[in-house]
Order: C-alpha cells, then structure tokens, then sequence
C-alpha cells in the first residue's frame, strides 16, 4: 500500500527541476556525439566547394553522388571488401575460439595452476617484444602475404580473455556443471551444452570487439601484405586518400590544385561512411547483449 501511494504522490519541484536539467544535459551531449557522423553524412552527399566554404552544416546542399561514384568505380575497392569481409570473418571465429578455450578452464576452480597461468597470461598486457620481434617471428613462421599474419598475432586479446573468464565465474553455478557431472557430461559436452548457450551476452560483445578491430585494422596489413590482391578495405582506402593529396601537392596549376582539393575533400566523407556503415550496422544487432555481457563480465569479482 505504501509502495503504490509513493508511486502516485506528486513530485516535488526539486525532482522536476532535477529530471528536466537531465534531459537537457544529456540531450545536448547526444547532439555533441551524433552530429559529426551527421556532418559526414550530409558533407559527403554535397558540392564539396560548399563544405570546403563552411556552408553545409544542417542539411546537405547542391546534392551529388560523385564522390561516391569515385570510391565505387575504383576496382581495389570491391577487392577490399571481399579480403576484409573474410578476414573479419575468419578472424573473429579464431578469436571467439580461442578465447574461449582459454577463458573456460582458467575460470574452472578444480583447473590446478590457474592462477599462475593467469598471472603469466596478464603480464603480456603490460610487456611484449615489440614490432621487430614479432615480425621476425611472422617472417620465420612463413606467414608473410597470408591471412595467417592478420589473425595468428593477435588470435587472443588478454582483456578480453578476462572478461569471458570473469563472465564464466560470475554467471555459470557451480552447481550446474557438478550435475552435469553427475549425469555422465564430458568436460567439452559441458561447455558446449550448458556454458556457450548461457553466455550468449559475452560472446555477442567479444564478436562485436573482435569483428570491429578487424574491420578497422590496416597497420598489420601495411607491415605484412605486400601484394595488392590481399589488401584489406583500408588499405585502400587509406592509398586512395593518400594518393589524392600527393596529386594535390604535386600538381604545379593553381586551378589544377583546387579542383584536387574539392575532390579530395568529398573523397574523404565518402571514404569514411563507406568503410563504418557495416560496423555501424552491426551495433544494433548486438546492442541488447553489449552492456549485460561486458557489466556481468568486467564489474563482478
């Protein structure tokens, strides 16, 4: 009785003074990080000597699709896509393997040395050989211009490897796999029976973190693939956009330069919506499990 009265009492006009500054305050920082993806949205549909003259900040004007034309009529970028998409997809299932291959066990309380693996495994969060070493080691490998030199290096980040591992302590009974157990299920039967199904939340957040460091990765490819057929999505889009600005520079007609630097200048928003729009896709689809898998996993314990 006492609940459904302080339900329906009225507020006090410091509570409504206190709702309406939130509101305020968070819609104006919702503004703050929308509109730049908004500003290349509309920059990249528009003349680009109105974007370069500041005159396209609300709505797109002079409509055109050129520079989208231009990204699009360059050959590389459907090579790109292809090599991205399978890498992004080969390496996140390596990923999600791996990690949770390592996660479970170190997450078990019978695994005898659990702890010291861990603490072995945490220090390479915080000491590693560097970039010449694991070159050498690529090199050696015969990795170099394969798909194994984008994956195999960082086929298992340690946070992540914590969280799952966190997640599986934290989320899992004991209970549940002693039963399991008792019932004549094998260590992999349990995992991939009762573990996996009730971990979806982590997993769906440890797919988003790896696809998107895939997606977006080109330094591994700038320092491994030397052959143009294997470059993935960045790559060339970050030589298209290089490529532009050396013309610029290089070219000597004054006119020449600023018609360059118009190109460029759409050239550039649309590079950069052509290469989010997948991933920006892809936060939706996991939005619902993201904040439970990652809070579950990385607060608790």
């Amino acid at each position: 009785m006492s609940d459904s009265s302080s339900v329906g009492a009225p507020r006090s006009r410091g509570d409504r003074v206190w709702d309406i500054s939130n509101i305020i305050l968070l819609s104006v920082i919702l503004i703050i990080i929308i509109y730049p993806l908004y500003f290349v949205l509309i920059a990249s549909f528009s003349d680009s000597m109105l974007v370069i003259a500041g005159d396209v900040w609300l709505y797109p004007k002079h409509v055109t699709i050129e520079a989208y034309k231009r990204v699009f009529q360059n050959a590389d970028i459907m090579i790109g896509y292809r090599n991205v998409i399978l890498y992004t997809v080969i390496g996140t299932l390596v990923n999600l393997i791996l990690t949770t291959a390592g996660a479970y066990p170190l997450a078990r309380r019978d695994f005898a040395g659990r702890n010291a693996i861990m603490l072995l495994i945490t220090f390479t969060m915080f000491f590693s050989g560097g970039i010449i070493p694991t070159y050498m080691i690529v090199r050696d490998l015969g990795l170099i211009n394969s798909i194994g030199a984008l994956i195999l290096p960082g086929a298992v980040s340690v946070w992540n490897l914590i969280i799952m591992r966190t997640f599986f302590q934290n989320t899992i009974p004991s209970e549940v796999q002693e039963s399991a157990f008792m019932d004549g299920c094998s260590n992999f039967r349990l995992l991939w029976s009762i573990v996996l199904p009730l971990s979806m939340p982590v997993i769906a957040v440890m797919t988003l973190y790896y696809a998107v460091g895939h997606w977006n990765s080109y330094f591994q490819a700038l320092i491994y693939i030397s052959d143009r057929s294997k470059y993935p999505l960045q790559m060339f889009l970050r030589e298209l956009l290089v490529q532009n600005q050396m013309q610029n520079m290089m070219d000597g007609d004054s006119e020449s330069m600023a018609q360059q630097a118009m190109i460029a200048e759409g050239l550039k928003y649309a590079v950069i919506i052509v290469s989010s729009l997948p991933v920006l896709c892809l936060y939706p689809a996991l939005q619902r499990y993201f904040a439970k898998g990652v809070m579950i996993g990385a607060v608790k314990g």
